[in-house]
């Protein structure tokens, strides 16, 4: 017992200095030290809670929006007769026989009772119009009535029951960055939704002064028409255009704004046309030399270069070199800006304008009025409604006023500018709209007889063949 005592002692102690020496004399030191140095970057991050679903598009649900949409878009097709010349009515003086043309694109429900809002452009010159909805059922459609200004028109059917659709959002409220669905018929494909982002607000076309959402959302042949919607299923839009060489969707897309197209139905309906009020100023294109050797181009707002006698603006004291800021509580950056909220209004209706003058920024109470001017059909002469002013010296009470006449007619010596128009072809014209309609009879193969007063106040008769 003792001797195993000895050996276990003298094997631990053995086994102890084996240990001691290798830890000591071998083993090569793999301490790890943590420190810190002031040159080592610094990272701060967030403590925003973040979504279980992740960020991104994976945030977003589109399948709400997507199912209360589909079934509130419909295919309109459109059936035109065209006038097809031959060789042979050339030589035979026969009329040209007419080719059936089909044309297609989309429409949105708004109502149960089956009233649809489309594009004018999609019904423009109809013989026959059929609409077909999300389950294939066609039914034949009424043009109820359009307006070519805005592209909006509204057409109807009788179905058989009450039909799903789509109530007007505000779109106004419409943010740049949000998302947004476009739903319609391209390709003769029934309801096909697809998703984007509002681009911009408030962009013009060209140079119409018609006010659009621009979206990133693909949008192609066909889609005319559609609904744009946010991920509420709220109408905010009308589909109506793309830019591309192609004519294929390339990245562009835009919108009549719902604000614009609900009051423009709602005017349809109620008076039978579209009635515009007008605030009654003109502003110089900001990429005309004139605007850029003066600096317009760099304002924020829109620089009144005209106001327009007896006009709103005229009446509640606008002047030339006023930078209208804000309409109501709509600020204002550009020209679109401005005629986009005005298209949402009436003759009648009151909007509060805040200028900035001489560095002071004013507000201008404006009681908008009917549009007082207008290019005429055919012959493109600017004409306006005669003021109170013109009635007096020249002692009528009717009439329209020119104000400007093409370069073409002022070329062949035409100074008619000033004059008033009093009859066209024996037709009396008291305002605008008469002038409108009777010069929109005018044929460029027969005579036009226009009666007016000269700027002497001398009674003239001018033909036109």
């Amino acid at each position: 017992m003792k001797r195993f005592t000895s050996l276990l002692m003298v094997a631990i102690f053995g086994g102890a200095i084996t240990l001691g020496g290798y830890k000591l004399f071998i083993e090569k030191d793999k301490s790890a030290f943590a420190f810190t140095e002031s040159e080592m970057p610094v990272f701060k991050t967030s403590n925003t809670p973040v979504s279980s679903a992740g960020a991104g598009i994976d945030a977003v649900d589109f399948t709400t929006a997507a199912e209360n949409t589909v079934n509130a878009v419909v295919h309109v097709k459109n059936l035109t007769l065209n006038k097809a010349p031959s060789f042979l009515d050339f030589f035979y003086g026969s009329e040209p026989r007419q080719v059936p043309q089909i044309g297609t694109g989309s429409g949105v429900i708004i109502s149960p009772d089956g009233y649809i809002v489309t594009n004018n452009h999609v019904i423009a010159k109809s013989t026959e119009l059929k609409v077909t909805l999300n389950n294939n059922k066609s039914y034949d459609a009424e043009l109820i009535g359009t307006d070519p200004n805005t592209d909006i028109a509204l057409i109807k059917i009788d179905a058989d029951r009450s039909l799903p659709y789509l109530a007007f959002g505000d779109s106004d409220n419409t943010k740049v960055g949000e998302w947004v669905l476009a739903v319609g018929n391209p390709f003769n494909l029934t309801s096909t939704v697809t998703a984007g982002i509002v681009s911009a607000k408030a962009r013009a076309l060209g140079n119409s002064e018609q006010s659009f959402i621009q979206t990133d959302a693909a949008v192609n042949p066909g889609n005319s028409g559609g609904a744009l919607v946010n991920t509420n299923g709220d109408l905010i839009g009308i589909n109506t255009a793309i830019t591309s060489q192609t004519g294929s969707y390339v990245g562009y897309s835009f919108a009549v704004p719902s604000n614009i197209a609900k009051k423009v139905v709602e005017d349809i309906l109620e008076y039978g046309n579209v009635q515009k009020g007008m605030l009654g100023i003109s502003a110089p294109r900001i990429n005309t030399p004139y605007a850029i050797e003066n600096g317009i181009n760099e304002i924020e707002g829109v620089y009144v270069g005209t106001v327009e006698e007896e006009s709103g603006a005229d009446d509640a004291g606008l002047k030339t070199g006023d930078i209208i800021k804000q309409i109501d509580d709509i600020k204002i950056q550009r020209f679109a800006d401005l005629t986009g909220y005005i298209s949402t209004k009436r003759p009648g209706d009151k909007v509060e304008v805040t200028v900035e003058r001489d560095g002071e920024t004013m507000i201008f109470p404006v009681t908008l009025k009917e549009r007082q001017s207008l290019i005429v059909p055919v012959m493109g002469l600017v004409v306006k409604n005669l003021t109170e002013k013109d009635k007096k010296l020249f002692k009528i009470k009717e009439g329209v006023k020119i104000t400007g006449i093409p370069e073409t007619y002022r070329r062949d010596g035409l100074e008619l500018e000033g004059s008033i128009i009093l009859e066209i072809d024996g037709e009396p014209i008291n305002n605008i709209q008469d002038a409108r309609i009777e010069f929109g009879k005018i044929t460029r193969y027969g005579k036009t007889v226009i009666t007016l007063l000269n700027k002497d106040g001398e009674r003239e008769r001018v033909i036109f063949q």
